[in-house]
């Protein structure tokens, strides 16, 4: 049986429960290496999601001449 695909905040919250569990400490070895690999793959399968979202939003940003134009993502200022 195949499982469904979560979206990328299912990902992320199970990646905090994984994180929550790891931390704690209490797990049985083989348990918290079953956790490490189920975390790094969602870590990967997030960081897939995300860089095709940020190719997404490059595709769409068009220069004042209609073409696409790449701009770098600005960082928040407080």
């Amino acid at each position: 049986m195949a499982a469904k695909k979560l979206t990328f905040e299912q990902q992320l919250a199970r990646l905090e429960e994984i994180v929550a569990a790891l931390e704690k400490g209490d797990a049985m070895l083989a348990d918290s290496l079953a956790l490490f690999e189920e975390g790094t793959k969602l870590i990967a399968a997030c960081s897939k999601q995300l860089d095709q979202a940020e190719q997404q939003v490059v595709k769409l940003m068009k220069g004042a001449d209609g073409a696409p134009v790449e701009l770098p993502f600005a960082e928040k200022e407080d």
